[in-house]
Parts: C-alpha cells; sequence; structure tokens
C-alpha cells in the first residue's frame, strides 16, 4: 500500500496577501515621495548662510537691470524737465536699448535670476516667491517702464506712453514691497535679518 501523498505546501503568506503587500508598497512610494516635499530640517546657522548666499545671487543677477531701469527713468526726467541738451540726447537711443535688453530674458543675468535654486525650508520657499516678484519686477514692470520711456523720447507728448509709464511705475512700487514683504517673512522663519533685495524705487515723471 502506497503511502498517502503529502499535504499540499500553503503558499508564502507574502504570496497569499499579495494585494496586500502591493497596497503597503504603492504607500510607502507616496509617504517618500510627501516627505520628500516637506521643508528640510536643518540648523539655524545652515539656513542662514544657504539663504544669505541666495540673496548674494538675486541681487548679483539684479544689478544690471537695476541700473538700466534707474538710468532710462532718469533720461525721461531730464527730458521731460526740458533739461536734457542735444549732446545728451544723441546717444539715448542706444542708451535705452541696452537697458531694454538689461531687463529682458536676452540678459543672462535675468535668465540666470529665473533659476535661483532656493532650499526646501520654510524661509527659503518664502524667498522663492521673492525671486518669483523679483522677476516679475524686471521683466514686466521695469521693461515696460523703459519701453514707455523709448516711446516718449521720440513723441514726448503721446499721453497713452504717459499713462503706461505712470502705470509701470506704480507696479514697480506695488511689486518692490510684495518682494520685501516676502523677504522679511523669511526673515522672520529664521529671526534674523538678511541683505535686502536690491530693487530700487522708481521714481518718473509721468506728466507732460
Amino acid at each position: 500500500m502506497s503511502d498517502p501523498s503529502p499535504p499540499p505546501k500553503r503558499a508564502p503568506i507574502w504570496e497569499r496577501r499579495r494585494g496586500l503587500v502591493i497596497g503597503l508598497a504603492v504607500a510607502a512610494v507616496v509617504l517618500i515621495t510627501v516627505l520628500s516635499d516637506l521643508p528640510v530640517s536643518t540648523s539655524r546657522a545652515s539656513d542662514i548662510s544657504a539663504e544669505r548666499s541666495v540673496m548674494s545671487e538675486v541681487n548679483t543677477d539684479l544689478a544690471s537691470c537695476a541700473y538700466a531701469i534707474h538710468q532710462s527713468v532718469g533720461i525721461w526726467n531730464l527730458q521731460a524737465a526740458h533739461q536734457l541738451t542735444t549732446a545728451e540726447r544723441a546717444p539715448t537711443p542706444g542708451l535705452l536699448g541696452d537697458d531694454q535688453s538689461a531687463c529682458s530674458f536676452t540678459n543672462e543675468d535675468i535668465f540666470d535670476l529665473t533659476n535661483v535654486q532656493v532650499p526646501q525650508t520654510t524661509a527659503g520657499k518664502q524667498l522663492g516667491q521673492m525671486v518669483a516678484t523679483a522677476t516679475l519686477w524686471t521683466t514686466s514692470d521695469a521693461l515696460r517702464a523703459i519701453e514707455d520711456v523709448q516711446t516718449l523720447l521720440n513723441d514726448p507728448g503721446n499721453t497713452a506712453a504717459l499713462r503706461s509709464l505712470s502705470t509701470a511705475e506704480a507696479q514697480l512700487a506695488a511689486d518692490r514691497a510684495t518682494a520685501l514683504a516676502q523677504e522679511a517673512a523669511a526673515d522672520r522663519a529664521l529671526d534674523t535679518h538678511l541683505p535686502p533685495v536690491d530693487l530700487p524705487v522708481v521714481v518718473g515723471n509721468s506728466s507732460n
């Protein structure tokens, strides 16, 4: 008489609960993804050092446009006050063309500004918002003001350009205030004072 057949082997528990295992694996992947997006826990000293490096890079990238808008509005203020001599007026088309480029994406500094990497910390995220506002200040507000000045140098009585310049100046002030508030929020998060963002006050003569 032959021996009875051995009982069938039971599948390993992980095979019998394959659905549960897959579900746990998916949950783990999702958890890792979520955690990777959370602020990184680092020391306050290292955070401050990193944020200072960000501000240094941002201000370096802003410098050429900050100078350009100051120069352009300064030229228009002289023209509006009838203080721009013929000799001084001669090079203005070239100067304003350079200023226009300085505040556009054709300027490598502006391109670099849009690619500033901020730390994934609470303060870093505030500075990330500030970088976005500074980019708007340069490539929208300042560029618009410079283009308005270009129009006005050729047609000082252009009322549409005068209104546009006034609007651009107001927007420059508003976005500057927003950027400073965002930096202040980063300061509070770190309990420190970072170097201020280099967005100068722009005051032009938008009346004729």
